[in-house]
């Protein structure tokens, strides 16, 4: 493990502690490694929106919107292939909240994404991302047939 000193200011160092308290942190450093490995994982999705991901996509929508949920599930089905899994849940007598793990190449996911959450009736969408890099290259199969694992990119 590399050690390094950083200068702040009382105030902001009283602030960062009260942050700290509140998410529930031990110690400084698990904060800090947590924001930095923000920053990183943001910075790389600038840079790289191609290769692999897997995302977590959560909207809210009025299910008594015209055909709204039945699009939504076609939507899903015509990317099984990105679908990973689902979850549904009633909030009220008319909104309901889903969350969506999608899986594979970065710009189809959020080409999916940027469609399900421009159809009519769907509000509060939010995509969050994490690039993978590929770990390894093997097969499992009898043909032998090779495929790829990915990892959360470091």
């Amino acid at each position: 493990m590399e050690r390094f000193t950083i200068s702040l200011d009382a105030s902001l160092a009283s602030q960062f502690d009260a942050l700290i308290a509140l998410r529930g942190y031990r110690n400084r450093s698990e904060a800090v490694r947590d924001l930095i490995r923000t920053a990183l994982e943001d910075d790389r999705q600038r840079a790289a929106p191609d290769g692999h991901c897997v995302a977590n996509l959560s909207y809210v929508y009025n299910h008594h919107e015209r055909e709204l949920s039945e699009r939504l599930t076609g939507l899903q089905h015509d990317h099984h292939d990105l679908t990973v899994a689902a979850l549904h849940s009633h909030l009220d007598h008319d909104n309901c909240l889903e969350s969506v793990i999608l899986k594979g190449e970065t710009v189809r996911v959020r080409q999916f994404a940027d469609a399900l959450m421009a159809e009519r009736g769907v509000r509060h969408g939010q995509l969050n991302v994490i690039a993978l890099e590929a770990e390894h290259h093997h097969a499992h199969d009898a043909e032998g047939a090779p495929h790829v694992h990915y990892r959360p990119a470091r």
